[in-house]
């Protein structure tokens, strides 16, 4: 692709996007559509400079498409080629369950190798670095020790998938999994998960009783309360896997009966029934409105904005409607298989862990919690400013995504190239 080529900057190519302007060479990108192990389909973009590269840098996320991220051109700047891939299910975590979505990082990574690429760093950014670590930890595994069901039960044939190992990681803004994150952010004031209206007073994040000042938008909640708050999120989970579960037993049993001959119309209904729900009140992280706790460098507000009214009742947000499946393979912060804590201690190749000190979403002690339990003898922790998509925190400075970019183009000339 020629200069005159390349896409231009507009309006709608900002927060995780790239910057055409900071391609400082010619580029080629050649796309291509893989089949999974499964028979399904996904689609990745391969970027080369000289198409003589040895090492490949991969940018996975498990429901977005991300061919335009921001850290495309530090990686070709580095001297390596970058491949970029999509899920089999773009924009839509209806049903998303990780288990699965690892064949479509292995058709990804079979591709590479196919390719002869001799080296391949995994770049997972924010819920990429979940899917990419779940990823490495089954791929170390012997195939008759990987997880052979779904946690909603569903046989997920990664005995069967070629799962080629890779060289190297690199988290940036990483945060614990997207069950994790989601159970810091779940309100457990919510009484009935049929009526998100239905509110615990004594646990209501957002009233005065408790802490939070509605003029300033504001949270100052004491110690006692953040005990109590974390544990009754956990409970709230808990309800919800069992709801899940339950609705996934009685497509069962209405299975079975049918299969012995004992079943009956309502039966046929529901075991070809595919449930889905809504998990509603989602944006209730304590962290993200009183920034005493776990102070960083972030403003006040959640990667939803600055009104918790607006975001934790609105309709966008985390896990806002699910499948049991998918809210138990991914959204759980109790049964969720991708959960860093679950995957990490598999990571002995050379790693980089990139922190944005403004980021909204995930916060120092969980930084310092993943640093700590990657047991790699090669591993590096960076701090930039930056907010989660790495954009500058005041008009007078750097972009951290510049910053981060540098230093991951150092990394890479140091380690993988």
């Amino acid at each position: 692709m020629t200069d005159q080529e390349k896409p231009q900057v507009t309006a709608g190519m900002r927060g995780a996007s790239w910057d055409a302007r900071l391609m400082t060479r010619p580029y080629q990108m050649v796309p291509y559509a893989l089949t999974t192990q499964d028979g399904q389909r996904t689609l990745g973009f391969l970027f080369t400079t000289s198409g003589k590269e040895k090492t490949v840098v991969s940018l996975m996320h498990p429901r977005e498409m991300a061919i335009t991220h921001y850290l495309v051109p530090s990686v070709l700047d580095a001297g390596c080629a970058c491949w970029v891939q999509g899920p089999r299910s773009i924009g839509n975590d209806l049903r998303l369950e990780h288990e699965i979505a690892l064949l479509d990082v292995a058709a990804g990574m079979t591709h590479l190798r196919d390719l002869g690429y001799q080296r391949i760093v995994l770049l997972g950014n924010s819920g990429g670095a979940g899917l990419y670590a779940f990823y490495n930890q089954q791929s170390h595994a012997s195939p008759e020790q990987r997880i052979a069901r779904t946690p909603g039960g569903r046989p997920t044939n990664l005995a069967e998938a070629q799962m080629p190992t890779v060289d190297g990681m690199i988290f940036v803004s990483p945060h614990p999994g997207q069950g994790k994150l989601l159970m810091s952010g779940i309100d457990p004031s919510v009484v009935d998960e049929n009526d998100p209206m239905q509110i615990d007073a004594s646990l209501d994040p957002f009233s005065t009783a408790n802490g939070f000042d509605v003029t300033t938008g504001r949270g100052h909640y004491e110690p006692g309360f953040v005990e109590r708050y974390r544990m009754a999120q956990e409970v709230r989970v808990a309800r919800i896997d069992e709801r899940a579960r339950a609705l996934l037993k009685a497509k069962q049993e209405a299975k079975q009966r049918i299969k012995a001959g004992s079943g009956t119309e309502v039966d046929r209904r529901v075991a070809a029934h595919a449930p889905i729900f809504q998990v509603w009140r989602t944006d209730a992280d304590l962290r993200s409105w009183d920034i005493s706790l776990d102070p960083s460098d972030r403003k006040t507000g959640s990667l939803w904005g600055k009104d918790p009214f607006v975001s934790n009742w609105g309709s966008v947000g985390f896990g806002r409607v699910v499948t049991p499946e998918s809210w138990l393979s991914t959204w759980s912060g109790l049964s969720s298989n991708a959960a860093l804590e679950k995957t990490l201690d598999a990571l002995h190749q050379p790693t980089l862990l990139l922190e944005y000190t403004g980021d909204q979403c995930t916060f120092p002690t969980d930084i310092q919690a993943i640093y700590q339990q990657i047991p790699s003898a090669c591993k590096q922790h960076l701090r930039v400013r930056g907010n989660h998509h790495g954009m500058a925190l005041s008009r007078d400075e750097e972009p951290g995504q510049r910053v981060a970019g540098r230093h991951i183009a150092d990394w890479l000339r140091n380690h993988m190239v």
